[in-house]
């Protein structure tokens, strides 16, 4: 969220963030749990961002068909868990994200 902010051509007078947790911008920012359900920019803003990611796990899925993502996504499924246990991690996945984070950090003892 911070390189997306950080990297617009025009920057926000306020950052709305859906959840609560605020990241470290040098903007006004406000954490507004189930924003998406109160705020329509917010709202708008999640449905812009599931088409994109929609897309990307479709080519994803293209590039990498072993993977499955046109079915999970890319979320933690049991699915997804066993593909990146039969033919490892790719780039793309985000090692920061648990259950992958476990993962590797088990690989590593």
């Amino acid at each position: 969220m911070q390189r997306a902010v950080n990297g617009l051509h025009i920057q926000p007078d306020e950052v709305l963030v859906d959840g609560n947790q605020i990241p470290k911008l040098l903007i006004p920012t406000l954490a507004i749990i189930k924003g998406d359900s109160k705020i329509p920019a917010i709202s708008a803003a999640s449905i812009i961002a599931k088409v994109e990611r929609d897309s990307l796990m479709f080519n994803y899925h293209k590039q990498y068909p072993n993977y499955s993502f046109h079915l999970h996504q890319g979320y933690g499924t049991k699915q997804h868990l066993a593909e990146i246990a039969e033919f490892g991690f790719l780039a793309l996945h985000r090692k920061s994200f648990n259950p992958l984070r476990t993962i590797l950090s088990q690989q590593k003892q």
